[in-house]
């Protein structure tokens, strides 16, 4: 997906759906803690855009969205991809001399459909906490009204109405309505694998709809559960008719990963770096493609690609997890710092180690993946310098030094040698 925009780029917003007044509260409610006061705000200013113009807004510039916001281009199209992320934008673009965007907007869900959600729900009750979430949960319920003393006498169509010989209904098409995007997760669960898995003798025919494999693959995503524990858990939510209960599940797969995580529940987080942070493209030095490769693989996709055979430990992605979502570190800063632990930690990945050099890197304000290497190459030199105070004492044992690969090298616009080469585009295609 290319994100690039110019604030020349036109856009125009079409409203595929209806917003009212409750609407508005489930955005700043229960979307807001997930997504972020500025892509609410984009939301509500694309609305805004279309309600000038009834369905379809004029043709504007994203210079113009840019002013009326006060936003940098990039911190723009962040937004925008939460947005998209959780359903209610989709984004379609012609390229030409001057791109042109069409953004199609979409209602949020209902309170009820977000709070039994099972990606969005349990973010919310992690980013808020027991208390506020409760206090959400409650403005949102229904008072229960005790009618067991009362009768029900509504009604119905047929007592009041008759009907007639007159002119047979017409139907219209396109006429705007309550339409809800979904929220799309690719490269799921196979569900080849996992059915074929279970005994035919367990499940019944009809066990695996749609709104069940789309259950399983929203768990599996937010929960980090592979195929194989996945497994496990849908054989232990089967009835005795052979169908899946959903809460069962649902709860088996919550303490699944609350029994493996110590209690805690997950949260989302960016997995890439943002474009706006990454470095020009065109350059086929050792240092550039190194600098690329930190850029466009996911923290866990490197970390796992450390295992020849096996994967990341909870408690590995535990301390990624924390470094960019408490310590604010960006995926591609992450990706270095994890380069760099494993290399001068003789490959031992520990929290406190861990956390020493990100405490230090988040001080120094490190966004960029160069400005990572650089700083990760000047501690090394720092740490060499000692070492060769040592080697000067008689009878004084200095380790043996481990580095990353870009140190200590010049780097010239000279290519990779075939076998680096490889490895990084082994690991791109393997992950991107």
């Amino acid at each position: 997906m290319n994100n690039t925009i110019l604030p020349a780029d036109t856009y125009i917003v079409v409203n595929k759906t209806i917003i009212d007044e409750v609407d508005r509260k489930i955005l700043t409610m229960l979307y807001q803690p997930i997504i972020g006061y500025t892509a609410v705000t984009l939301y509500f200013t694309l609305i805004d855009e279309v309600l000038k113009h009834e369905v379809m807004s004029e043709e504007l510039t994203h210079h113009h969205l840019i002013n009326i916001m006060q936003l940098k281009l990039p911190n723009l199209v962040i937004a925008r991809e939460k947005l998209e992320a959780v359903g209610l934008v989709k984004t379609y673009v012609k390229k030409e001399n001057v791109n042109n965007f069409v953004y199609l907007l979409y209602s949020p869900l209902s309170a009820n459909e977000f709070l039994n959600h099972p990606i969005l729900n349990i973010v919310l009750y992690n980013n808020l906490g027991k208390k506020e979430y409760e206090k959400v949960v409650n403005y949102f319920q229904v008072p229960k009204i005790n009618l067991k003393d009362y009768t029900d006498i509504t009604s119905n169509f047929k007592d009041v109405f008759t009907v007639t010989d007159g002119r047979s209904y017409i139907t219209n098409d396109n006429i705007i309505s309550k339409n809800k995007g979904k929220i799309e997760i690719t490269n799921g669960i196979d569900f080849n694998l996992l059915i074929s898995s279970i005994p035919k003798s367990m499940v019944n025919e009809k066990c695996f709809t749609d709104e069940v494999k789309e259950l399983i693959n929203s768990l599996a995503f937010v929960y980090n559960i592979d195929e194989l524990n996945m497994q496990g858990l849908v054989r232990n939510s089967l009835n005795e008719k052979g169908l899946i209960d959903k809460n069962e599940l649902r709860k088996s797969a919550r303490n699944f990963y609350q029994f493996e995580q110590g209690g805690k529940l997950p949260t989302l987080i960016y997995s890439k770096q943002p474009d706006y942070l990454k470095s020009p493209s065109g350059d086929n030095s050792n240092w550039a493609k190194q600098v690329y490769t930190f850029e466009n693989i996911t923290p866990y996709d490197y970390l796992r690609s450390k295992y020849k055979n096996g994967e990341p430990t909870l408690r590995e992605l535990q301390i990624i997890e924390d470094l960019m979502v408490k310590q604010k570190m960006k995926p591609g800063v992450v990706n270095v710092l994890i380069a760099y632990v494993l290399k001068v930690n003789n490959q031992k990945f520990t929290r406190s180690y861990v956390e020493t050099v990100a405490a230090q890197w988040s001080r120094l304000n490190i966004e960029t993946v160069e400005e990572a290497m650089r700083v990760a190459e000047k501690e090394h030199k720092k740490i060499k310098k000692l070492l060769n105070k040592d080697k000067e004492v008689p009878n004084k044992k200095s380790k043996e030094e481990v580095i990353p690969s870009w140190f200590e090298k010049e780097y010239d616009n000279k290519e990779m040698s075939k076998e680096e080469s490889e490895e990084l585009d082994r690991l791109l295609k393997e992950f991107s």
